[in-house]
C-alpha cells in the first residue's frame, strides 16, 4: 500500500473475494505495519488461512489507525481456524485502535473462541465482534458469557448459525449487561433457551436489538418473550422469523408490543 502513490491516501480498502490467499495477506500485513492512513480493510472471502492470519495479526500489534477489519468467509481450504484466532487474540491484547472485527465463517470452534474471549478480558477498544458460522458450541458460549461479565466495551456480538443450544443461551442470558446488539439466529436455542433469555430481558437495560431468527421457539417461547416485553423498556428490534410461531404466539407478541418500544418485531411467523 505505501509503495504506490494511489494507495497512500486510501482510508478504505475493499479486497473482498480477490483470492489473495496467505501470500497476499502477508504483503498487506507488511504494509499495514507502517501505514498511517487506512481505517477499514475488507478481506472477506479471500482463502486466507492460519499463516496469513498470523501475518495480519502481527501487523495489528503495530498499526495505529485501522479501526475495522473484515475477515469473514475464509474457511476455504486452509481456514484461519483456532490457530489464527489465537494470533488475533494476542494482537487484541495490545492493539488500541481496532473497534470492529469480523471473523465470521472461519472454523474457529470453541477453542478459537476461548482465545478471543481471553483477549477481551484486557482489550478495551473493540466494540463489535462477529463470530457467526464458526461451529461454536456450549463451551464457546460459556467463554464469551464469562468475559461479558467483566468487559464493558463490547456492545455488539454476532453468533449467528452456530450451535450454542439451550445451555449456551442460558450462559449468555446471564451476561447481557452491556451489550446493545446480539445475534443468535440459527442456534437451536428452542423454547427453553428463549425462556432464559426472556427472564434476562425483564431486567435488562442495555439491549436494543435481539435476533432469534430460526430457533424453533414455537408458541410457548413466543409467550415467554411477550411476558418479558411487557417489562422491558429498551429493546427496539426483535427478529423472530422462521420460529414456528402460530396464531397463539402471534397474539401474545402483538399484545405485548403495544406496551413496549419494539418497532420492528415480528416480520414473519413461518
Amino acid at each position: 500500500m505505501d509503495s504506490y502513490p494511489r494507495y497512500q491516501a486510501l482510508d478504505t480498502l475493499n479486497s473482498e473475494g480477490d483470492e489473495i490467499g496467505d501470500t497476499g495477506a502477508e504483503h498487506l500485513a507488511n504494509a499495514l505495519r507502517l501505514n498511517k492512513i487506512l481505517c477499514t480493510l475488507n478481506l472477506n472471502d479471500n482463502e486466507i488461512g492460519a499463516s496469513g492470519a498470523k501475518h495480519l495479526a502481527y501487523a495489528l500489534r503495530m498499526n495505529k489507525t485501522l479501526t475495522t477489519l473484515n475477515l469473514g468467509g475464509n474457511e476455504t481450504g486452509n481456514s484461519i481456524g483456532p490457530l489464527g484466532a489465537e494470533d488475533f487474540a494476542d494482537a487484541l491484547r495490545v492493539n488500541q485502535t481496532l473497534t470492529a472485527l469480523n471473523l465470521e465463517g472461519n472454523e474457529m470452534g470453541d477453542e478459537g473462541t476461548k482465545y478471543l474471549a481471553g483477549a477481551l478480558r484486557v482489550n478495551n477498544t473493540l466494540t463489535r465482534l462477529d463470530l457467526g458460522w464458526n461451529e461454536i458450541g456450549i463451551p464457546g458460549a460459556k467463554h464469551l458469557a464469562d468475559v461479558l461479565r467483566v468487559n464493558t466495551t463490547l456492545t455488539s456480538l454476532a453468533l449467528q448459525t452456530n450451535r450454542i443450544g439451550y445451555a449456551g443461551a442460558k450462559h449468555l442470558a446471564n451476561a447481557l449487561q452491556t451489550l446493545t446488539t446480539i445475534n443468535l439466529a440459527g442456534n437451536y436455542v428452542g423454547c427453553e433457551g428463549v425462556e432464559q433469555l426472556a427472564n434476562a430481558l425483564q431486567e435488562n437495560q442495555s439491549l436494543t436489538t435481539l435476533n432469534l431468527e430460526g430457533n424453533q421457539i414455537g408458541d410457548a417461547g413466543a409467550e415467554h418473550l411477550a411476558h418479558a416485553l411487557r417489562m422491558n423498556k429498551t429493546l427496539t428490534t426483535l427478529n423472530l422469523d422462521y420460529n414456528e410461531i402460530g396464531a397463539s404466539g402471534a397474539e401474545h407478541l402483538t399484545n405485548a408490543s403495544q406496551e413496549n418500544r419494539v418497532r420492528k418485531a415480528f416480520p414473519s411467523f413461518a
